[in-house]
């Protein structure tokens, strides 16, 4: 156990006579491109993971080449972010050409780390690109100490956990092995282990270990039984159809938990969500993150943080596997869940302190009279019946209803660049 004591010692200490803790765990984002990654810093992620052209599980995602890798660095790097690449493919002999290429030009991009499942990978990786970090990835299903004790002696410098290991088994992990630990904390789950499905591929050909996952989980299906060798309908008209997808894993509240376990990273899942997503879920976990860490012995998880994240949400939640093992109700068989309350409707481009005056990119339809609200890292959230719209050219519109487009209304309350604007759905 001295090792547990001397990582306890690490994480919190005795400052003026109050308790405050001392390591305060890594917020790591996603982003699916250079815009979501700019988000996802901006608002708050003290690290972004994101996927390249080759060697991903996103196939669909905008994926980022080298040189948009490297613009990605520089911009993360004047906020001290760091940049994770996923290359978690398990390989086959066809995927085998290029990788010693790949993983020297992520190198010479200025990335920090690759996150890994595949053997062959880790190592060309270590005499490829040297300077990389290597982080296995949570496609190797790691759900016990003596795994993670493995991979550390294999020189790894951080284990993303199985998404089914729960808070007491990540605490022993931590005492037993002095290694950098990531868990997931927001976002998707996946209904087989891990996300080693083999659904997609019989029924689309889509390999989700090598970035084609179809989301066959969540189609609906019709079930049958054999009766006397002939198919007997197990559901009518009057049912909803059976699919078997989780909740989505939302774990919020169990944050102060993690950090006094010592959790070094905490990550959100969604590399295709959009940026209205991430700003959202980031700076929610983010005030979370830092508001226990500032004053752990008084804290209390906020009303308002739970109702933040519902207004991006687009399906139930549950905690999933961190205190039990799930049951039937944290699955949504034949239930789609609830809508988003909330749509993205703009983006902030600048605000004329003078005029007060805001130029903004729409991203939603809206018109004047609807009652709008603004949100973002430098402003505390505000509502706003919307006035007058003009376009570029100062054109009055009826309403702002051509995607991107560029329009002008008036506001008295200072908005920065990189706000966001949303509506509530009717």
């Amino acid at each position: 156990m001295a090792l547990a004591l001397e990582q306890n010692d690490k994480i919190r200490d005795i400052v003026d006579g109050k308790r405050v803790i001392t390591k305060k765990p890594e917020l790591l984002a996603p982003a699916g491109s250079l815009e979501k990654l700019k988000v996802a810093v901006h608002y708050g992620a003290d690290a972004v993971f994101i996927g390249g052209r080759e060697f991903g599980l996103r196939s669909n995602a905008d994926n980022f080449s080298i040189d948009e890798m490297r613009e990605g660095v520089e911009f993360a790097n004047q906020y001290g972010a760091k940049i994770y690449v996923t290359t978690n493919i398990f390989a086959h002999n066809e995927n085998m050409a290029g990788l010693e290429r790949y993983l020297k030009d992520i190198e010479s991009a200025g990335v920090t780390g690759i996150i890994v499942a595949d053997p062959l990978i880790i190592e060309t990786c270590r005499t490829a690109a040297p300077k990389l970090e290597i982080h296995l990835s949570t496609q190797q299903s790691l759900s016990n100490w003596k795994a993670v004790q493995y991979w550390k002696e294999e020189g790894l410098h951080r284990v993303v956990l199985a998404r089914e290991v729960g808070g007491e088994e990540m605490k022993m992990m931590k005492e037993k092995v002095d290694i950098e630990i990531e868990a997931f904390v927001h976002g998707a789950m996946c209904i087989a282990y891990s996300g080693r499905c083999v659904l997609s591929n019989h029924m689309t050909a889509r390999d989700s270990n090598r970035g084609g996952c179809c989301q066959s989980c969540r189609w609906d299906y019709d079930l049958y039984e054999l009766e006397d060798g002939e198919e007997k309908a197990l559901f009518d008209d009057n049912h909803a159809s059976f699919a078997m997808s989780p909740k989505d894993l939302k774990l919020i509240e169990a944050i102060p938990h993690m950090i006094e376990l010592g959790i070094d990273s905490l990550k959100v899942e969604g590399r295709m969500k959009s940026i209205h997503y991430v700003a959202t879920v980031v700076s929610v976990y983010r005030k979370v993150i830092d508001a226990y860490c500032a004053d752990p012995d008084n804290f209390k998880i906020k009303r308002e943080w739970l109702e933040e994240l519902d207004k991006c949400a687009n399906r139930d939640t549950a905690e999933a596997f961190f205190h039990d093992a799930p049951g039937s109700e944290e699955q949504m068989f034949g239930i789609h869940g609830r809508k988003t309350t909330y749509e993205f409707a703009g983006l902030i481009l600048e605000h004329d302190p003078e005029t007060k005056m805001v130029t903004m990119q729409q991203r939603n339809y809206f018109k004047p009279g609807d009652e709008v609200e603004f949100f973002g890292p430098e402003i505390e959230n505000f509502r706003l019946t919307m006035g007058e719209i003009w376009d570029e050219d100062g054109n009055s519109l009826d309403a702002a209803r051509h995607p991107l487009q560029i329009v002008k209304f008036k506001c008295d309350t200072p908005l920065m660049p990189h706000n966001m604007m949303r509506k509530e759905n009717n």
